[in-house]
C-alpha cells in the first residue's frame, strides 16, 4: 500500500510484528499503528504486535507493474527470530519475481541475513550470483553503539545496496570509525576501509538516512548530529536522506518561543521546542536533502 515514509513509495508487509531489541524500540511507531488496528487487517486482537506472517500478502509486489521503492516490512522486521527461514526465503523468492520494484529490506538483527542467505543454513543465492539487484540492504544504527554493532556485519553481506538508518538519531554518530569489538579494529564504513584488512574499497555503505523521533514521547535531535552525518556523507561522496526533524525543533534563544505557549525543554546542552512533525519540519541548514543512490552502487 502507499506509504507516508518520505524515502519509500509503497510499503509491503509480508511479516508483521516485532520485539524491543536496542534503545531506538523505545517508542516504536509500527508498535502504535499496530495498538490503532487491533483485530483488523490482520493484527492479533490479543496480542496485536506479535511477529505475525502474512501469506495472503506475498504476491502483492508481482501485481504492481508501475514500478516502485518498496519498504519491506515497514510494520515489523522480516529476520526477527520468529521469522521461519523459509518464509524469508519465500519472501526474497517473490522479490527476484518482481525486477521491475526495487525493494528496501531494513533491519536490526543483520546476523540473520547471512545466516538464512548466505551462511552454512543458508538454501538460497540471490539472482543465482552474490545480490539481487533490485534489493537494496539496510541496518537501523540510532546511536553510536548500534552503529558499531550492526554495520561491520551489513558490510561483509553482498548487496546492490548497503544502507543505514539513523532513525530515531540519539546521539552523534560517527560513520568513519566504526568500532568493531570482536577484533579491535574499525571500519571507514562510508569508504569501505578496513584498518586490519583494507576490504576492496565498494564494500561500503552506498546510502545514509537520518530523522528524528516523532509521536508520544519523542527525543530531542541535535542539529549538530545530523551536520556531522551529513559532513561525513558529503566528504565521502555517499547520498544523504534528512526525513524529519520529529516532534522537536532547536530554539536559541528559548525566550522567543515562551509567550506563545509553547513547551521548552533543555537537552544536550541546547534548548528545544515540540512543535510536532509537520511544523517541525525536514529543512537542514534551509533545505531538503533527497539524495539516492544508484541501484548498483556498492556491490561486494
Amino acid at each position: 500500500m502507499p506509504t507516508k515514509i518520505e524515502w519509500a513509495e509503497e510499503s509491503w508487509n509480508p511479516v508483521t510484528g516485532c520485539t524491543p531489541i536496542s534503545e531506538g524500540c523505545q517508542n516504536c511507531y509500527a508498535r502504535r499503528m499496530a495498538q490503532r488496528l487491533r483485530g483488523r487487517c490482520g493484527y492479533p486482537a490479543d496480542e496485536p504486535f506479535r511477529v505475525t506472517l502474512h501469506k495472503n500478502r506475498l504476491m502483492e509486489p508481482l501485481k504492481w507493474k508501475k514500478p516502485k521503492r518498496i519498504f519491506v516490512c515497514s510494520m515489523g522486521d522480516l529476520f526477527h527470530p520468529d521469522v521461519p527461514a523459509e518464509f524469508v526465503v519465500n519472501v526474497f523468492e517473490v522479490i527476484e519475481a518482481a525486477k521491475q520494484h526495487t525493494f528496501l529490506v531494513l533491519t536490526k538483527r543483520p546476523e540473520r541475513i547471512d545466516s538464512i542467505l548466505y551462511g552454512e543454513e543458508g538454501r538460497w543465492y540471490l539472482g543465482g550470483g552474490d545480490f539481487l539487484p533490485n534489493v537494496w540492504l539496510g541496518v537501523t544504527a540510532e546511536n553510536q553503539e548500534q552503529a558499531d554493532e550492526r554495520i561491520p556485519i551489513l558490510l561483509q553481506i553482498p548487496a546492490a545496496v548497503r544502507f543505514v538508518s539513523v532513525e530515531p538519531m540519539l546521539g552523534p554518530v560517527n560513520l568513519r570509525n566504526i568500532y568493531r569489538p570482536q577484533d579491535g579494529s574499525e571500519w571507514d564504513a562510508l569508504k569501505g576501509v578496513d584498518t586490519k584488512h583494507q576490504l576492496h574499497l565498494s564494500c561500503k555503505l552506498g546510502w545514509v538516512i537520518c530523522g528524528g523521533e516523532s509521536g508520544p514521547g519523542a527525543r530531542p535531535m541535535h542539529p549538530d548530529w545530523v551536520r556531522s552525518l551529513r559532513d561525513q556523507c558529503k566528504a565521502a561522496g555517499v547520498p544523504f536522506f534528512f526525513k524529519q526533524w520529529g516532534e522537536w525543533r532547536e530554539c536559541m534563544p528559548p525566550d522567543q518561543w515562551n509567550s506563545e505557549g509553547y513547551k521548552i525543554i533543555e537537552a544536550h546542552g541546547t534548548h528545544f521546542v515540540k512543535l510536532g512533525k509537520k511544523a517541525a519540519g525536514r529543512l537542514l541548514d534551509g533545505r531538503e536533502w533527497n539524495e539516492y543512490p544508484e541501484s548498483k552502487e556498492a556491490a561486494r
